[in-house]
């Protein structure tokens, strides 16, 4: 499938480039009867979309969906739904002076080699500008999720270059252009002026959490809950790292503390995640990932041209300078995507078992 489907059941097929006439994808496999309008999915893409602050792309796309197919008289068919995005801002002459030299940090050198050209503008194909449909295809998954299982969906940054965003509570992450869960974002807020002054960019680390979650999804082995999660992570762009639960802090844990302990009242505490044996534990989905450093910067860097010559080169054109600002709707999509293709392969093996013993509690306070 070239590595443009994603999914067993709940199948998503993303198309597009990034100054290309349109943007969007289609959903395969999702349950006929649901009710589902253009609004429900605009939401998120709103969340996500370009130009919302002075500290991301100034790029203006209302990024507004239309439904193309699979919907009759306000209701999923079952058949495939098309999703189309599309591209109204695009400025590609930005980028006539990268056609035949590549950016540091950047796919051109692999693409360039890979299919023996690529298109420059805005990065063509792996621009993140192709994560508005995966955005459009999670919110079709949550609602489908939220209206089966009660599950839900959020995401916060927690790092923002090198200053760390200590948690106060969720409900301040809507308020301020960072997703971030304090109150006073002024910190970051200099912080990102400074750097768009210094032509840089930084990284970023966002958390993802589900609650709500059923018990039971997820296979043996290859197709573990956990594994899949991290698969589709790291098929953002940007991505370069992924944690599950305690993650990497786990290291230096012990087995008598790291082991999640079983009461009655529910489980003591969730350094699992949420998975324990690639199989949902019916607590919090906890995720972590690690976001890079934009490429697209305007300071001068060192390259080489098609030829394998020598060059200098300037990125200009209207880029984020941190892309995690915009990535938790995002990251929220792609763990929608996934627990939506579980619960479809769970019903379709296990939907007759029968629980000797219901599941405890997610969580013991």
């Amino acid at each position: 499938m070239s590595g443009n489907t994603f999914g067993t059941l709940f199948c998503v097929t993303n198309f597009g480039e990034s100054h290309g006439p349109a943007i969007g994808c289609v959903i395969d496999g999702c349950p006929p009867g649901m009710l589902l309008s253009e609004a429900d999915i605009q939401f998120d893409l709103d969340r996500r979309r370009p130009g919302t602050s002075r500290h991301v792309t100034q790029r203006n796309e209302p990024d507004a969906v239309e439904i193309l197919s699979g919907v009759y008289e306000g209701r999923t068919t079952g058949t495939p739904i098309a999703l189309l995005i599309r591209n109204t801002d695009q400025r590609s002459k930005d980028y006539g002076d990268i056609l035949r030299t590549f950016r540091p940090g950047h796919a051109d050198y692999t693409y360039w080699h890979k299919y023996g050209l690529r298109d420059p503008r805005g990065g063509g194909r792996s621009s993140a500008r192709l994560t508005a449909p995966t955005v459009a295809a999670g919110a079709v998954a949550k609602k489908w999720l939220a209206e089966k299982f009660g599950t839900q969906f959020r995401a916060c940054m927690t790092q923002l270059g090198e200053l760390d965003i200590p948690f106060e509570s969720w409900e301040h992450v809507p308020h301020n252009p960072f997703f971030a869960p304090v109150a006073d974002v002024q910190r970051y807020e200099d912080y990102m002026d400074q750097l768009r002054k210094a032509h840089d960019s930084c990284g970023a680390r966002i958390r993802v959490q589900a609650t709500g979650v059923p018990v039971g999804l997820g296979e043996p082995l290859f197709d573990k809950l956990d594994a899949d999660i991290a698969y589709a992570m790291m098929g953002l762009n940007a991505v370069k790292g992924v944690e599950i639960g305690a993650g990497f802090a786990s290291v230096a844990q012990r087995g008598t503390t790291h082991g999640d302990a079983l009461t009655p009242e529910g489980f003591a505490n969730n350094n699992a995640g949420g998975v324990l044996g690639g199989i949902s534990t019916g607590q919090d989905i906890e995720v972590s990932i690690a976001i890079k450093p934009t490429s697209s910067i305007l300071s001068p860097r060192e390259s080489i041209d098609i030829h394998g010559q020598s060059t200098e080169v300037v990125t200009k054109g209207r880029h984020d300078p941190c892309v995690g600002i915009r990535a938790a709707p995002i990251a929220e999509a792609l763990l929608a995507l996934v627990l939506m293709d579980h619960a479809l392969r769970h019903r379709a093996q296990c939907g007759d078992v029968v629980q000797a013993v219901p599941p405890i509690p997610a969580a013991r306070p």
